[in-house]
């Protein structure tokens, strides 16, 4: 880039040594209707400069991934790929890994027919109890005709972090234990038998129900009864009465929790302070709560849930206006929240792509 009718800038690519640093580019895909939450986020987090025009649902910034709640699939270490012809988009993609799935918002025919060109990758339907994929899958999009935006990590191991779970017609009263399901996913573990579970606020019994048919013990608090069905499963507990006034000590006298949940329908700060209380109470349990906004969203409530010990706050495609908050102790007992980036460790990193 030069400056009127000066000298070139120097190479924003370079450091002071003269070495060239390979330019960041970090993108994040809203759900669909919360475009704005995630654009606000992002503004919070400090990379609004640094946000180019939104991509449809995509927010391209050529910045380090930040902690983007509101972000259904964030895209590591981007790269822009310029391409010859669509038999060379599809062979520089190929050249990296093999599973890549793609949004396209715009220059849909031309992208179809690099999708043709590609493995195919489908987002196969996953049956209660079935762990979330594990092989990499990476994303990419066609910025212009001739230049594509792909990464070969993502946040997801979904088609742009929609998981296709199972109708379960049968059973649950009522769809919000997909809520539940897919935060499992998310967690890689499940409860099961012999494990110990508080539903907070259970009433119909769409949580309780999930958490007793994976086999876990549930204690179901509510004013409102569960539903009938619920209520007789082996290993389910109702106690009438509100959640926010249930004394943990009085659970906990019966034994360790292994879980904490909770899709109580209440103001942000309300439920920031009853799972301050039961995380006080619990150090050892994990926790998957909902956090419901009665208006417009708001960013401070979710700030103050990041600061929960170990917490981190996601939008999960089956949330509305909402988000879930995960505090994963794990089989250790210790939360383990990850890097920003996405990766574990620097060696997590996938190679690069061919110039």
């Amino acid at each position: 880039m030069r400056q009127s009718g000066g000298d070139p800038d120097p190479d924003p690519t370079s450091d002071a040594a003269g070495n060239v640093a390979t330019p960041v580019i970090t993108a994040y895909l809203a759900a669909e209707g919360f475009e704005d939450e995630l654009r606000t986020e992002l503004v919070r987090a400090g990379v609004g400069a640094a946000m180019r025009p939104a991509h449809g649902r995509l927010f391209v910034t050529d910045a380090p991934a930040v902690d983007a709640a509101w972000s259904l699939d964030t895209w590591f270490d981007a790269v822009e790929l310029p391409v010859a012809s669509i038999a060379d988009a599809a062979r520089r993609l190929r050249a990296v890994q093999r599973n890549w799935v793609g949004y396209h918002p715009l220059h849909r025919g031309r992208a179809a027919l690099i999708a043709e060109r590609l493995p195919s990758v489908s987002g196969r339907v996953l049956a209660l109890g079935e762990p979330a994929p594990t092989a990499p899958l990476g994303s990419w999009t066609l910025l212009e005709p001739g230049l594509v935006l792909a990464a070969a990590r993502c946040s997801s191991p979904f088609p742009n972090g929609e998981p296709a779970l199972a109708e379960l017609r049968h059973g649950p009263p009522s769809r919000a234990y997909r809520k539940l399901w897919e935060a499992l996913l998310r967690l890689g573990r499940r409860p099961g038998p012999g494990e110990r579970c508080v539903d907070l606020g259970a009433s119909p019994g769409g949580w309780t129900w999930l958490l007793s048919e994976l086999g876990a013990d549930v204690l179901a608090v509510d004013r409102a009864p569960l539903d009938p069905s619920v209520a007789a499963r082996p290993g389910v507990r109702w106690q009438g009465g509100s959640a926010f006034g249930l004394d943990p000590a009085t659970v906990l006298r019966e034994g360790p929790l292994d879980w904490v949940c909770s899709d109580i329908a209440c103001y942000p700060d309300r439920l920031a302070g009853l799972l301050e209380r039961w995380l006080d109470a619990a150090p050892e349990a994990t926790f998957i709560a909902t956090v419901k906004f009665q208006g417009p969203t708001d960013h401070a409530a979710c700030d103050r849930f990041r600061a929960l010990p170990g917490a981190t706050l996601v939008h999960l495609a089956h949330n509305r206006h909402e988000l879930t908050v995960l505090v994963d102790r794990g089989p250790t007992g210790r939360a383990d929240p990850g890097r920003a980036d996405g990766y574990r460790t620097d060696r997590d990193r996938p190679a690069p792509f061919s110039r």
